[in-house]
């Protein structure tokens, strides 16, 4: 098992390392002059200058990676003299426009987005896999029929509109909920909640879509297994049946696609936090995108990688405890 473990955190290690030269690439060889692209639109040719030499873009491209790679885990300063800016350990680079460290910028926004994805995750399970397991057991019922066609039209709908009609229907004409606003979980939890639901229910009517259609179809197989039948010839109660021998196999897919999903809603959901007006990574991303903040961009970038790569890690270690053969792989 350690063995196993060491290898996934070496892949995990190769793939981030991979990722962060591919990124740097994009972003210092792709643009005709990165000091410009760094600084934004709006800069002097004074200011532009001053970037140039506090990112040291005349330097070798090795040489200016190996000082980003470094400075991930070290710090670093950028610049000499009177001008010389300090980014910190962990320094993911340094916000010309906002003048401040990408790292600080994503830290802040970071909160908004973890509260956004649990919520969230937790919401789409329920239903997904509650929805998933009844349409199974009751296959080819009117029940059956009702929430697979259900789940189809869900799923089909844009994000955007369904964010329109929640807030029409729930905000304007009900008056039930506030406009959403994040408001941090130690500072008010009743408020935390009331002002998040929209955005979880947002993303999880998508997810719970796509989840309930795979549950079903894992269930169906998994419960014409020889080994479900003789637990059933056995005398085994049917609840039994269904929780021991059938769901647990059964939601082994479910496992894998909620690691991945999670991490890339932990890196931010762009477009609900956008629609919503909610201060996350996906929100800070997008403005990035427009003002062209190219520190900014890169560092999102690394850190969504970061957290698909370890989510998709944390399954490979559930699996290896859970199932030996795994480990072989």
């Amino acid at each position: 098992m350690i063995g196993y473990v060491f290898r996934r955190l070496a892949a995990m290690a190769a793939t981030l390392l991979i990722v962060c030269a591919l990124t740097f690439a994009v972003f210092y060889l792709l643009p005709s002059d990165p000091a410009a692209q760094f600084c934004g639109k709006d800069c002097s040719t004074e200011r532009i200058e001053l970037v140039r030499q506090q990112l040291g873009l005349a330097d070798p491209l090795i040489v200016q990676f190996w000082h980003y790679v470094t400075g991930i885990f070290t710090g670093q300063t950028l610049g000499t003299g009177p001008y010389a800016v300090q980014c910190g350990f962990p320094c993911f680079g340094y916000s010309f426009q906002s003048a401040q460290p990408v790292w600080a910028l994503m830290m802040d926004r970071l909160p908004t987005s973890v509260s956004l994805a649990v919520g969230a995750a937790a919401l789409w399970l329920i239903l997904g896999v509650g929805a998933g397991v009844i349409s199974a057991l009751r296959r080819g019922t009117w029940i059956d029929r009702t929430l697979m066609v259900g789940t189809i039209g869900i799923a089909a709908l844009p994000v955007y509109f369904t964010v329109m009609i929640l807030l029409y229907a729930v905000v304007t004409v009900a008056g039930i909920l506030p406009y959403p606003r994040y408001i941090a979980f130690g500072e008010n939890p009743g408020q935390w909640v009331t002002n998040l639901i929209l955005p979880w229910i947002t993303l999880a009517l998508l997810n719970a879509a796509i989840y309930a259609r795979m549950t079903r179809n894992s269930v169906i197989e998994t419960m014409a297994e020889p080994y479900v039948r003789t637990a059933r010839a056995k005398g085994m109660p049917e609840r039994r049946v269904v929780g021991k021998h059938g769901l647990r196999p059964a939601l082994t897919p479910v496992a894998t696609m909620l690691g991945m999903d999670l991490g890339g809603l932990l890196a931010g959901a762009l477009i609900t936090e956008s629609l919503f007006g909610l201060p996350g990574i996906g929100k800070l991303f997008a403005d990035s995108l427009n003002k062209s903040d190219q520190p900014v961009i890169m560092g999102v970038t690394l850190l969504a990688s970061f957290f698909i790569v370890t989510s998709n890690l944390v399954v490979d270690l559930v699996y290896a405890w859970i199932d030996p053969r795994a480990r072989m792989s």
